[in-house]
């Protein structure tokens, strides 16, 4: 049997998803298990983590396994990852060194790592994990790096909790103000799990540099085709919020910037209004609002907003642990 990982869900069909979101409801109802009774797993965090870390260790544990969490350049050597780099710098070891040790000690191998921020072209390679997956004898899981595939579940399974039949649903993904260019990893993922699920999304932003990657625009179009939905690009908040069913909020850096932040700040800084206000949330359809933490509250949404009904955002964070191990248990499943 080929070695499934779990590094977007790109690779896994609308059918596979749903199977994830039905097992990941099965574990919400009854929390614990012995699906990773006597197993392990590697949580390699190159970024730091409260959701993440808390809800995978916790994970593991509740399924009868152990995490063991590392930090490389912190309490693990710091890894190489350029093949044929003569290693005279800071790193200590090579990823095809760590890939393969790792994969002798556990059973599962799940990866943190962010981009540089300097050169969109390298970091759109998302070379770190895929390293990990190239090298490693075990499945390996992306905790986030330039997408955020256990986000995206967490996020399905949220909405479907409150709206039932995703199906043609509208959904908005707005941009919001925040004083730092930050990852388009969420942006990506939620781009990628509302068209899969066939929804009419709307991405929302403030000009056209602020587009997400072609890769990750083209698979929207595709999924949306394949799935019934649509998928659009306006830069017109009330036509965008108007009628909407879900707004999701996120920031992100402007991909023809990136590494330039001071010639964005400028851009980012006139567009403080696209703020998730009361006043937004007021035309749409009764929508429910939601954001992956963390969020710094009246910056990117108000108060009024996020203590409001209608923020399922801790419902989505809950959910983080439910479909984690869903996504574990089916990958131990197939060994």
């Amino acid at each position: 049997m080929t070695l499934r990982h779990f590094l977007t869900t790109q690779d896994y069909s609308r059918a596979e998803i749903d199977a994830l979101l039905d097992e990941a409801a099965a574990f919400k109802r009854s929390p614990r298990g012995q699906q990773l009774a006597g197993k392990s797993v590697a949580l390699m965090f190159f970024n730091p983590s409260m959701r993440t870390r808390t809800s995978f260790e916790l994970g593991a544990f509740h399924l009868g396994g152990h995490a063991i969490v590392l930090a490389p350049g912190k309490d693990a050597w710091p890894i190489e990852f350029e093949v044929g780099t003569v290693m005279d710098g800071d790193t200590e070891e090579h990823i095809a060194e760590v890939a393969r040790v790792l994969s002798r000690y556990v059973d599962l191998i799940a990866v943190r790592a962010f981009p540089k921020f300097q050169d969109w072209k390298v970091d759109r390679e998302d070379n770190v994990i895929k390293a990990f997956a190239k090298y490693a004898t075990v499945p390996v899981i992306n905790m986030e790096t330039i997408t955020h595939p256990c986000q995206e579940l967490a996020h399905a399974l949220a909405l479907k909790e409150h709206l039932g039949n995703l199906q043609n649903k509208k959904y908005v993904l707005t941009w919001t103000y925040h004083p730092k260019p930050l990852n388009t990893a969420v942006a990506n993922s939620a781009l990628l799990i509302a068209t899969k699920m066939g929804m009419d999304v709307t991405l929302l932003c403030p000009t056209p540099d602020y587009v997400l990657d072609e890769r990750y625009m083209a698979f929207g179009y595709q999924n949306a085709k394949e799935n019934g939905g649509s998928l659009k690009v306006s830069h017109d908040i009330e036509d965008a919020y108007r009628g909407a069913d879900v707004v999701y909020a996120k920031s992100w850096g402007a991909l023809p910037f990136f590494g330039q932040w001071d010639k964005e700040k400028p851009i980012r800084d006139a567009n403080k209004h696209f703020i998730v206000d009361e006043a937004k949330m007021a035309l749409t359809n009764n929508g429910l609002f939601s954001h992956c933490l963390p969020l710094r509250r009246n910056v990117k949404a108000t108060d009024a907003v996020m203590d409001s009904p209608a923020c399922i955002a801790v419902d989505e964070a809950e959910n983080r642990l439910h479909v984690q191990k869903a996504v574990m248990a089916s990958l131990i499943g197939q060994r």
